[in-house]
């Protein structure tokens, strides 16, 4: 049920009010939603394997194939998606810094997180429909930094400190 309310939220991003819900899950409960939405995000390629005559995977029995896919395909995704959501973070907390707010890495990479999902679910969508090249997961990679930008303007400001007379 969880899972459900984060997607509803997800989709809503970035208004203050779905931020701040998503803000109160737990970190353990979107990187499950992060696994789960991958392997959506996966299962165009997953089809094609499958349905394919010929290539690596043409004469794999059926376990064996799921195997391969996942070592392969899935597990590098993953990788390389946690990998770049850090990297989209981290940019994040300089961004913040630079405008005082008061925001930390592991908010930024649970709501870049976040707005992965209607990227990806795009993505899944067209591949079913047309053959896509994976490349094409690099643009919503523009898409998540733009929205990153415009959660870190939603947060507060950091309190000024008074200054210390010397």
């Amino acid at each position: 049920m969880i899972f459900l309310e984060a997607f509803k939220r997800s989709i809503k991003l970035p208004s203050k009010n779905a931020m701040f819900k998503l803000n109160r899950i737990g970190m353990d409960v979107t990187v499950v939603y992060m696994f789960i939405l991958l392997l959506i995000v996966s299962l165009p390629s997953l089809i094609d394997q499958l349905t394919a005559s010929s290539g690596a995977g043409a004469n794999l029995q059926l376990f064996f194939l799921l195997v391969y896919f996942f070592i392969f395909y899935y597990l590098p995704l993953v990788i390389f998606v946690f990998v770049m959501l850090a990297v989209v973070a981290y940019i994040g907390t300089w961004i913040s810094r630079t405008l005082h707010r008061k925001i930390r890495f592991a908010i930024l990479w649970k709501m870049c997180a976040y707005t992965t999902t209607i990227p990806f679910l795009l993505y899944t969508l067209v591949a079913f429909i047309f053959p896509i090249s994976d490349n094409w997961l690099w643009l919503f990679l523009g898409y998540t930094f733009i929205l990153m930008v415009k959660i870190i303007t939603i947060y507060p400001r950091r309190k000024k400190r008074p200054g210390r007379i010397r």
